[in-house]
């Protein structure tokens, strides 16, 4: 299995005015959030835009951030596309880049069959030498792998990790039961991050922490350390800032989030558009609430 565990944030992906990408602001926030205690990068999840980027901005941010992680802590890029090709190809070009790992998504443009699903993660394994966290979300795959079919990708020696967004308490002690021994399960929402880590998770792939980095870290050593009450504060806590993304886009609230934070990470990409004044007050305030 794999070397990822502990809090493992999703970045953005700060851009100029003329639409590159803002090396320096991204840089200062790699570090910053190392410094703060993180255990790994993630650029191009959907907090970073990645279905907005072009393939020369994705390979750019994929080289700076792991430039700047200078091999202090894995960069796990997600590597997502509707086709088996595509996917594959942006886990060669990552993998010769630097990368530690992925993060596997499968985009869905038609619904597709378990097999088909199966087949896709399975050949992108088959094709890189790299550990795969396998991200299951029915939002993007129009469908939820199977338990029988996590178990059966957990064989590749390359699939190591599992990032499951069901939120079925149920469903994850299954896939525990079943293959713990072969995936390591990551928690993929703020609000069942204590429950997974509680039931034997490696870890926490999350969004909120490349803005709340130090509560979302001290959460994860609570957890370690057994302090479950301590830990499931922090969790309520850290609930109230999530809450606003169920209001207004991720992208979007985390962007300003950071630009509160005084990072000049931009706008998000067109033709999404920047919160108005009140909805980006919201934002501020449940950061602050949750710092």
């Amino acid at each position: 299995m794999s070397n990822f565990y502990g809090v493992i944030p999703y970045l953005v992906s700060p851009l100029a005015a003329d639409g590159n990408i803002n090396e320096t602001v991204l840089g200062d926030l790699c570090n910053d959030l190392i410094a703060k205690g993180v255990t790994g990068l993630t650029p191009l999840g959907s907090s970073g835009e990645y279905a907005y980027l072009s393939d020369a901005q994705k390979r750019r941010i994929i080289e700076v951030v792991v430039e700047a992680a200078g091999g202090r802590v894995p960069v796990v890029p997600g590597v997502a596309s509707v086709s088996t090709e595509g996917a594959i190809e942006q886990a060669r070009l990552y993998r010769k880049i630097g990368v530690d790992g992925i993060v596997g998504v499968l985009d869905s443009y038609f619904p597709l069959s378990e097999q088909e699903v199966r087949s896709y993660f399975l050949d992108i394994a088959d094709s890189v030498d790299l550990p795969i966290v396998v991200y299951t979300n029915p939002n993007f795959q129009r469908t939820d792998l199977s338990i029988d079919t996590i178990c059966t990708i957990a064989e590749h020696p390359n699939i190591v990790g599992l990032k499951d967004a069901s939120t079925n308490t149920g469903r994850l002690l299954s896939i525990l039961n079943r293959c713990a021994d072969k995936l390591d399960v990551f928690a993929a929402s703020s609000h069942i991050a204590v429950s997974v880590l509680m039931m034997g998770g490696k870890g926490w792939f999350a969004g909120p922490a490349c803005v709340l980095p130090e509560q979302s870290v001290e959460l994860y050593n609570a957890c370690k350390r057994g302090e479950w009450e301590h830990a499931a504060r922090l969790q309520k806590r850290l609930w109230g800032f999530n809450e606003v993304f169920a209001r207004f886009r991720l992208a979007s609230c985390l962007k300003a989030a950071l630009q509160f934070q005084g990072y000049a990470v931009g706008d998000p990409i067109r033709p999404q558009t920047p919160l108005d004044a009140h909805a980006a007050k919201t934002v501020t305030d449940a950061l602050q609430a949750a710092s």
